[in-house]
């Protein structure tokens, strides 16, 4: 069974931390480039980071970069991303999508691969 579930999210202040983690079944995992993209209230969803598979290259949305470090462990079919310097604009749910297409810096997320989310809230 594909699945994807997201973890880590919570409160915290501006300037803070949070290291979120995705746990994928393995079909869903192994071989494919994976992603996060979050969504706040009353937007659209937006990308926010992407890594291939194995790992050898990233991309980043340009209101993270330097600041949110995308991995994955492909021992434990586990992606993660690691946010520093949280600002309260990156208050919003956070999902990991599996199986997408990497193009330079566009990741194309595939339809059907999504996690259900978690809350990140970043108060000022």
């Amino acid at each position: 069974q594909a699945q994807l579930a997201e973890s880590g999210g919570g409160l915290v202040q501006a300037g803070g931390a949070l290291r979120l983690s995705c746990a994928a079944s393995a079909r869903l995992f192994r071989g494919q480039h994976m992603a996060w993209f979050r969504q706040a209230p009353g937007k659209e969803r937006e990308f926010v980071a992407a890594i291939t598979w194995p790992g050898g290259s990233t991309a980043y949305r340009d209101s993270v970069k330097d600041r949110f470090t995308i991995s994955r462990d492909n021992s434990k079919n586990t992606l993660f991303i690691q946010m520093n310097s949280l600002k309260p604009e990156d208050t919003a749910v956070y999902y990991c999508n599996a199986g997408g297409t990497l193009r330079g810096s566009t990741y194309i997320p595939h339809r059907a691969y999504w996690g259900q989310g978690t809350q990140v809230t970043v108060s000022s």
